[in-house]
């Protein structure tokens, strides 16, 4: 779904996941998580800013065994605190603008869904990635980004529901 808000335009995919909602949560709460449905190897890690003299958590995204095609991008937040309840959120700078090499931020939040009468339940996964300012490179570029996390979001639906990881199939 794309939609318009005061800050821009922002993609939101969802993605109901029947799994142990802990399960589905642990996905985007470490590296070992991240590396069962998108990375191929991953780091979670604190990072010194020279800068402001500060540290910063950064992720570290392997796309291939070498570590030689790495994503590197600031964590802005992390919260597992909710993690044996089936609840995690995690938002990190992505790939740049491609008019001002500003990152354009994603956010994944995972929530439990209500049980069902046959002892069913799952967890829902909402990705959101924005804002896009409204012009023709930017837009392109979130359709673009839209068909890759809808991807990821069907593989780690595969990964948990069926024990089929669709990398192995076509590799990213």
């Amino acid at each position: 779904m794309v939609g318009r808000e005061d800050s821009g335009v922002w993609i939101t995919l969802k993605e109901e996941v029947h799994a142990a909602p802990g399960d589905v949560a642990a996905c985007i709460a470490n590296a070992v998580g991240f590396t069962r449905w998108i990375a191929v190897g991953c780091e979670i890690a604190e990072s010194s800013d020279s800068d402001v003299g500060a540290t910063q958590p950064t992720l570290a995204i392997a796309w291939d065994r070498e570590w030689e095609h790495v994503t590197r991008v600031r964590i802005l937040e992390h919260d597992t605190d909710g993690l044996a309840d089936g609840r995690a959120r995690i938002r990190f700078e992505w790939f740049p603008s491609p008019i001002d090499d500003t990152p354009v931020p994603i956010e994944i939040t995972v929530a439990p869904l209500a049980e069902q009468g046959d002892g069913t339940g799952g967890a829902r996964v909402i990705v959101r990635h924005g804002p896009f300012a409204e012009d023709t490179d930017n837009l392109l570029f979130m359709a673009d980004s839209a068909e890759s996390w809808r991807w990821y979001l069907c593989n780690l639906r595969s990964v948990l529901e069926a024990k089929h990881d669709m990398r192995a199939i076509r590799p990213l």
